[in-house]
Formats: structure tokens, C-alpha cells, sequence
């Protein structure tokens, strides 16, 4: 079954309106976990607009109490934030391409591009015991093997042309191409994940089609703890993953 992680980024912004530790991430991290995802997930950004750096640290350690489950660290990897993540040793560190003050992730690695500076830092995740994955779009299979070559454990779907195909007459098309992606990259040696704009909704044709390691879930996740609260909504996400592993 399909691994689901938690994204906590929208729980820290609403925290980081106020000066009062309203949510408290880590707790509301404990609360995932009791309520049986399988990891957390955080993206600090340069201006730490929603997760912080002090968040490594404590999710660190509120993962520690959950000897089966995992934190991921995302973020694009600036000295300031590998030196975070290297003295976190969190189990997987998800590479993202993004500039500074970029809004959200939209797009994914050009790795020959980068070549030098993937090899350089997967090379250091690798000697701290820590999993690395990249993120990557669905129509760069070609690049796939390099991304393997230079050292990265996993890739990460980037799943936004998925979510806006959804429910459209380009959703087959577009499910097969992520089907296809996935396949090439285990094909390469490379574990899949994938994230972004995924929801309750749209995350069960995904996961039946493609052969998903980990899911990253974390705006919608939070915007349905409207309607079904925490616990509840992370239910209903579990139970699509075991229906699509069913499948």
C-alpha cells in the first residue's frame, strides 16, 4: 500500500499568523501519526513563511516516539538547508528545484542542467544515511537514469498536470503517462513518490495506476480537516490507499 505523508506547511502558516505557537506543529504532527499516516513532511522555504527550521528538530523528535514512521524534509538545497537537514537525519530528504520566494513547487529537476550540484549534495545526504529523492515532472523520463546515476534514491512525482486532467477527458491519457513515468524510473533502480494538488478525491486513480511508494499531501489535506477533522480525514485517506492497493 501506498505510504501517506503528511505535509505540515499549511498547519505552521496559519501557526505563524499569530505569536502564540497556534497550531502547535509538532503536536498536530503526533496527532497524524497516532491517527496512522505513515510520515510527516515539511518545506522550509528561505523566508521560513510557513515551516521553520526549528521545525526539523522538533518533528525530529516527535518521529523518534514512532519507531516505524518517517520524516521528509523538502527544500531546495541551499547550505543553510542541508546543514539543517545533515544534523536532522531525517530518513529522506526531497530535493526541489524552487527560487527564492517561489510561491509553491511547480516544476520539477532539468538534471543534466544541474548536474554538479545534485551529484555534489545527494553525494552528502548519501554519507549521512539519508534517503534521497527528487523532484521530478512526468515528461523528463529521459533524465531518470541520470538522476539514479548521481545518487538519488527515489524521485518524486510532481502531480499538479495530474490534478487539473482530473475529471477531464485528458484524465486516462495523463494517468497512463504517470503510470509510464513510474515504470521507467523502477525500471532505473529508482523508488517513486509522488505530491502535489492531491486530494481525496483524485489520489485513488493515481495510486491503482502507478506504482507509488509515498504520497506527500498537505494543502488539501488541511483544507478537508474542515469537513472531516484530522483523525477523519486522514482515515479517509488511508482507506483510499487500501482500496487502490485492492485494486
Amino acid at each position: 500500500m501506498t505510504h501517506l505523508s503528511v505535509n505540515l506547511n499549511k498547519m505552521a502558516l496559519l501557526r505563524n499568523s499569530r505569536n502564540i505557537n497556534v497550531p502547535d506543529v509538532a503536536v498536530m504532527g503526533r496527532r497524524c501519526l497516532v491517527a496512522g499516516a505513515f510520515g510527516l513532511t515539511i518545506h522550509p522555504r528561505p523566508d521560513q513563511r510557513h515551516a521553520k527550521y526549528s521545525d526539523i528538530q522538533e518533528l525530529h523528535q516527535v518521529v523518534q516516539e514512532f519507531p516505524d514512521r518517517e520524516l521528509n524534509i523538502e527544500g531546495y538545497p541551499t547550505e543553510l538547508f542541508l546543514q539543517h537537514v545533515i544534523n536532522a537525519k531525517p530518513h529522506q530528504c526531497t530535493l526541489v528545484p524552487d527560487e527564492p520566494g517561489q510561491l509553491t513547487s511547480d516544476h520539477g529537476w532539468l538534471v543534466a542542467k544541474n548536474k554538479d550540484l545534485l551529484s555534489r549534495v545527494l553525494s552528502s545526504l548519501r554519507e549521512a544515511g539519508i534517503r534521497s529523492s527528487l523532484f521530478m515532472d512526468v515528461d523528463n523520463t529521459e533524465e531518470y537514469k541520470l538522476a539514479k546515476e548521481l545518487g538519488a534514491d527515489r524521485i518524486e512525482l510532481y502531480t499538479e498536470p495530474y490534478a487539473l486532467a482530473f475529471g477531464t477527458v485528458e484524465q486516462d491519457s495523463v494517468v497512463a503517462a504517470y503510470a509510464q513515468a513510474s515504470q521507467v524510473a523502477i525500471d532505473v533502480g529508482l523508488e517513486v513518490n509522488a505530491g502535489h494538488d492531491l486530494n481525496l478525491l483524485n489520489l485513488g486513480a493515481l495510486c491503482k495506476a502507478a506504482t507509488i511508494v509515498e504520497v506527500s499531501i498537505g494543502h488539501a489535506l488541511t483544507v478537508e480537516c474542515f469537513d472531516y477533522g484530522l483523525e477523519g480525514t486522514i482515515q479517509r485517506y488511508l482507506n483510499v490507499l487500501s482500496e487502490a492497493a485492492e485494486a
